[in-house]
């Protein structure tokens, strides 16, 4: 009887246990169809799927895993919508600032350090002659010709020569791009000048020819008013003298005028040609003074220099005595008080100093780094006379010199030109 109750027993652990295990087998076999799922879900994610979502299960625990994957899922599809949209919007603004760089009159280029092209604008390719898709990669020396002076890193509108354009001026600007690697790259912008210069060529013809044609009717006059002085038409009386000298003073500043306009085109044709020579400083300022005395009292002042020490000095002559003459005359001009207008001479280390100081309405800080322009004048500001190239030619004569000329001015206090020659 015990026998068959311990067989009993031992039936129903066995049955028993046969049912765990089934049941177990059962359970493993959901999680393992659960986990197929997620990994599926998982794998179409990687690969761009955002649509995929896991459906609801009924056991809590599992549910709680799925909606955090459905979240996930939801986020990363939001994300992608934002992210297709900024692109959208970032092709846009590429489009956009691709067609105004296309449009542009000047040609622009990209190229790095060894000067490869990596980028380019059609107006560049038309320029070079070949298709944009063929331009990438190439060195620029196979269609530009440089000067030899080349920095990259700071050419502004240097002149240049493009094979396949032969008969167009460009000049050629560059520029450093700032980028977080350190591969150098550089852009290059290209400007076609042609139609620029051929103005400028054809004024600066216009204005030699017609200033060199007024010079011969200017010269005849003053000879013929100093014959009239002269007497040689016969006696005048003391008004005729007076207003006949007046009209020799007005004929020379014109003539004064009309030439420096011609020499400052002559200047830039062919440079200016100087014919040095010792000058002793204290005779030489003291004839210029005497040739300006009548002008200074005109304008009741006086022009005053002290001769010391007897410097020399090798300059042309005539160019320093234009300059020195040229610097009284706008000293007596813009001088708006009655004080007289000094001269000095002094030495610097490695140079001679002329200095003309007036104590006028002075200069303000914004004009003086104008005043040596070209055709600038103060004149215009004050209602006189003047052409503005005054002070141009006088700079570029002593530039000529290896010299400088240095201003500093205090307004309605005191203005001096201070001529810088080398020893």
């Amino acid at each position: 009887m015990l026998w068959y109750i311990i067989n009993f027993g031992i039936i129903v652990v066995f049955i028993l246990l046969f049912l765990i295990t089934r049941q177990t087998n059962k359970r493993w076999s959901k999680i393992n169809d659960y986990l197929g799922t997620v990994t599926n879900t998982v794998n179409s994610i990687r690969y761009g799927d955002l649509s995929t979502k896991i459906e609801k299960l009924e056991h809590p625990t599992y549910q709680n895993v799925t909606d955090s994957i459905n979240r996930m899922v939801e986020t990363l599809n939001d994300r992608e919508k934002m992210i297709v949209e900024y692109q959208g919007e970032l092709m846009r603004q590429n489009k956009l600032l691709e067609s105004v760089i296309n449009s542009l009159s000047d040609g622009i280029l990209i190229v790095n350090e060894q000067l490869h092209i990596l980028r380019a604008t059609p107006k560049i390719t038309s320029w070079f002659g070949v298709k944009g898709a063929n331009i990438v990669g190439r060195s620029i020396t196979d269609f530009v010709q440089f000067p030899e002076d080349i920095h990259l890193d700071r050419m502004t509108s240097k002149d240049v020569f493009i094979k396949h354009t032969p008969t167009n001026n460009f000049v050629l600007s560059s520029i450093k791009l700032s980028m977080d690697d350190n591969k150098k790259r550089y852009v290059m912008i290209i400007k076609d000048v042609t139609t620029e210069r051929e103005i400028e060529t054809l004024k600066e013809d216009f204005v030699a020819t017609l200033t060199h044609d007024l010079k011969v009717p200017i010269v005849a006059e003053a000879n013929i008013l100093e014959f009239l002085v002269n007497g040689k038409f016969g006696e005048i009386n003391d008004k005729q003298r007076l207003a006949i000298t007046n009209m020799q003073a007005s004929n020379k500043e014109l003539l004064n005028l009309v030439q420096i306009v011609l020499d400052t085109y002559k200047m830039k044709d062919g440079g200016i040609k100087l014919f040095k020579e010792n000058i002793k400083l204290n005779e030489f300022i003291t004839k210029i003074i005497a040739d300006m005395e009548p002008i200074a009292s005109d304008a009741g002042l006086h022009v005053n220099f002290k001769p010391d020490r007897n410097i020399k000095v090798t300059a042309d002559p005539l160019q320093l005595e234009r300059v020195v003459k040229n610097l009284i005359n706008n000293a007596i001009y813009h001088s708006n008080t009655k004080k007289d207008i000094d001269i000095k001479v002094g030495e610097l280390p490695g140079y001679i100093t002329i200095s003309v100081i007036d104590y006028g309405q002075g200069i303000s800080e914004n004009d003086i780094k104008l005043i040596f322009n070209k055709y600038y004048s103060a004149s215009k500001k004050f209602r006189k006379i003047g052409t503005g190239l005054g002070l141009y030619l006088s700079q570029q004569v002593i530039t000529s010199h290896g010299g400088e000329i240095v201003v500093t001015s205090e307004e309605n206090v005191r203005t001096e030109f201070c001529i810088k020659l080398p020893l």
